[in-house]
């Protein structure tokens, strides 16, 4: 994917100018409240108007069909912001394999077989038939995440995937994050410098409307410091889970 001479704005209000990335391997998002994180991810996924160019595989993004675009880019935010609440989670799951139906044919067996295995790889099988009102904040999320690895995209991109994820949830993502880097690029989004640290990607920072591309050493405690504009100190103390 190549960001060129990117520019969003909403109501005449730019958010974010003259954005340049070449994304050819995993990339962490990181920026203060309000820097633009989520809305250039949406963008990224062709949800959201914008100047400039985004480039699949040197395809403008608007050139490629939605369908197909779903089958190289997926976004997962960071809670599930509206739905039909009769709806089941094995319902919701197998829309991410709605670009590989056939037109005016049900979903597949073959589509069903990888909706079940990627709820047992996310131990959510119990909530197979839950309605979506009925689950926790936490719980949606997981099935959030669910439906785009259904969705099987080149492109991963997480916003904030941790942010309604108790420890035990979140290992579990970092774990099963760690198996789909193999075979997927993934975009982090969050605000968590220790998880973002634990994968060590380049970092794009966004920051007064522009953005900042450090390929390595961006979680050096006089980096982290002069980005956020706050002091960090070493050894400080905190919980730190284990991610292994």
């Amino acid at each position: 994917m190549r960001v060129s001479n990117l520019y969003i704005a909403y109501d005449k209000t730019m958010i974010l100018k003259n954005i340049n990335v070449d994304i050819k391997q995993h990339l962490c998002i990181l920026g203060s409240n309000g820097s633009g994180k989520s809305t250039l991810a949406k963008a990224l996924c062709g949800l959201l108007p914008y100047e400039g160019s985004i480039q699949i595989d040197n395809y403008e993004l608007f050139s490629i069909p939605a369908i197909e675009r779903a089958k190289k880019i997926a976004y997962i935010p960071s809670k599930m912001e509206s739905f039909e609440q009769f709806t089941t989670v094995e319902e919701f799951v197998l829309l991410g394999r709605y670009p590989y139906k056939a037109s005016f044919k049900n979903y597949s067996i073959l589509d069903k077989e990888i909706v079940k295995e990627i709820l047992a790889e996310l131990s959510i099988s119990n909530l197979v038939s839950f309605r979506l009102h009925e689950l926790s904040s936490g719980q949606q999320q997981l099935v959030l995440i669910a439906q785009a690895l259904a969705q099987k995209s080149n492109i991963l991109i997480f916003d904030e995937p941790t942010y309604n994820l108790d420890p035990k949830n979140t290992t579990l993502f970092v774990q099963e994050l760690k198996k789909l880097r193999n075979s997927f690029i993934t975009i982090l989004i969050t605000h968590d410098i220790q998880l973002a640290s634990y994968f060590n990607d380049p970092v794009l920072f966004l920051h007064d409307k522009k953005a900042t591309l450090y390929e390595k050493n961006f979680f050096k405690i006089e980096q982290l410091s002069k980005a956020y504009g706050v002091n960090f100190k070493e050894n400080s103390s905190f919980f730190e889970l284990d991610y292994e």
